[in-house]
């Protein structure tokens, strides 16, 4: 027990101890601690302190570095102003030394121009006193004149007058008549220079006109496939198109026929892309029928402004455009419309340069003369109203207008452009070659014109040639002699003139003539 208590109070007493030497430690380094912290505030002070001043010696150096940048630039300033000072007061100092001189130089002239008035003036009264005297002698001398003729002097100049207005009229009557002649003499001979010259100048091309098409096909085979079961391709394709599809004995040929000349090529380019495609029915004709017609609008299009390009005109509306792409599928008596609106605008355009208008407006109008002719099979009315009616709503030119419209002489030319027009439509057409009957009344016309000859008495047989420009009557030898010959084509010829109507002239030959015809043996 008591070596217990002993441990106890050792241990407590170690701890005592270790507690006392531990709080010593702990002392010591706490005021180890604080003295280290003392010394470091102090450094951080004294290089605070270091830094203070380092900023405000950089601060007062910074402040004089602008102070000096400030001071620079206003001396710069103040320098540059002063040049331009001494610059202003120069120009002001030349500028007074040129008045000075101007103001000297006008002086002399004021004294220059006093001595010359006070000169003016002298001569003036000398020209004054001239004068009186001149006008004393004139009188003097009509007062003798008037006595030698007895007559006063308004009398001889209203006599004098009225023999110089008489001869006057006299020679300006001659004078009007010597240039009427001569321009009456002249007019038809350059006007038909300036023509000439046109139609040399000008050549065209030229198709014939025609109401149906033939689309070749590779077999006869495809004649059934495009008829189909029971007529049901041929029907939908006549309906999608409104074109008439005839299948007839033709070996490996269909024919297309229809009024519309557009509608048909729509037609043909469908029928053609279906043979090559190979599936016919009806949707699928219905499809191929659309893409031809939007494929027909671009070649429309572009074909319009081709012709635009070829005649050399600009500014053309697109709608017009297309009008005149139309026309390329249009026909005129066998003349392609697009083809003659070329030919009279290059020939309108050639005729104004000759007289010395302009080209372009002449070539403008002649190429947009016939559009009407593109639309008039859907609206009522001339091609010249429908032509002239169209373009006046794309607001086109007043003259070109009015060359549309009077160029078949229905309304006032208001310009000499349509009758340029006029001209250059009427040689177009009439030239030969360019327009052509439709066949039956070519056949009509010549067979009329043979019977015609037929009818005389005496003629054995009328045969009309050269595509009804000619017609050669053979009389017989024994009834008709060559005086009876002679006056036969003449009545020939006048009844051709009452009865027919034709194109240009047609020359009447009657041919009478002899044969003896013997055999040797």
């Amino acid at each position: 027990m008591d070596g217990t208590l002993v441990t106890v109070l050792v241990s407590i007493i170690a701890a005592g101890v270790g507690f006392v030497a531990a709080w010593i430690v702990l002392k010591r380094v706490g005021d180890s601690k604080i003295a280290n912290a003392d010394e470091n505030a102090k450094k951080i002070v004294s290089e605070a302190n270091k830094e203070a001043v380092i900023i405000k010696k950089e601060a007062a150096l910074e402040s004089k570095e602008e102070l000096y940048k400030a001071k620079s630039t206003f001396e710069r300033e103040q320098q540059n102003r002063r040049n331009e000072v001494q610059k202003i007061e120069k120009r002001l100092t030349d500028k007074e030394s040129d008045l000075d001189k101007k103001l000297e130089i006008l002086g002399n002239k004021e004294k220059d121009f006093q001595s010359r008035e006070r000169h003016l003036s002298g001569r003036e009264k000398g020209i004054t006193l001239r004068e009186e005297e001149l006008a004393k002698v004139l009188q003097i001398q009509n007062e003798k004149l008037e006595k030698i003729a007895q007559m006063t002097a308004e009398e001889a100049k209203s006599e004098l007058k009225e023999n110089l207005l008489g001869e006057a009229k006299i020679e300006a009557a001659a004078m009007v008549k010597e240039i009427k002649d001569v321009a009456e003499r002249n007019a038809d001979k350059e006007a038909k220079e300036i023509i000439l010259g046109a139609v040399y100048r000008c050549a065209a091309d030229h198709v014939v006109e025609s109401t149906v098409s033939v689309v070749n096909l590779p077999n006869e085979e495809m004649k059934g496939r495009i008829i189909g079961r029971e007529g049901r391709n041929i029907r939908s394709f006549e309906t999608a198109t409104g074109i008439d599809v005839i299948v007839d004995d033709t070996p490996e040929a269909v024919i297309l026929s229809g009024y519309d000349p557009i509608r048909r090529e729509i037609a043909k380019m469908s029928i053609e892309k279906l043979i090559k495609d190979g599936r016919i029915h009806p949707t699928r004709i219905e499809e191929v029928v659309e893409k031809s017609e939007s494929e027909m609008e671009v070649i429309v299009r572009e074909i319009g402004e081709q012709a635009c390009f070829d005649v050399g005109i600009q500014g053309v509306h697109p709608e017009a455009i297309k009008l005149l792409g139309k026309l390329n599928y249009r026909t005129s008596y066998g003349q392609n419309v697009l083809q003659h609106s070329k030919e009279v605008a290059a020939l309108a355009g050639l005729m104004a340069a000759e007289l010395g208008l302009d080209p372009m407006m002449a070539k403008r109008a002649g190429l947009l003369h016939d559009l009407g002719k593109a639309i008039d099979r859907e609206t009522e009315g001339t091609h010249t109203e429908i032509g002239a009616s169209f373009l006046r709503r794309l607001n086109e030119h007043p003259i070109v207008i009015n060359a549309v419209e009077s160029h078949h002489g229905d309304v006032p030319q208001e310009t000499p452009y349509p009758v340029l027009v006029q001209a250059a439509d009427a040689i177009s057409g009439a030239r030969p070659g360019a327009r052509r009957e439709p066949l039956e009344a070519y056949i009509k016309r010549l067979e009329k014109l043979e019977e015609l000859a037929d009818s005389f008495k005496g003629v054995s047989k009328a045969f009309a040639i050269q595509a009804g420009r000619e017609i050669r009557v053979i009389v017989e030898y024994e009834s008709v002699d060559d005086l009876a010959a002679s006056i036969l084509a003449g009545d020939i010829a006048r009844k051709i003139e009452l009865e027919m109507e034709y194109p240009g002239q047609i020359k009447v030959t009657v041919i009478r003539e002899s044969r003896s015809t013997e055999y040797a043996k």
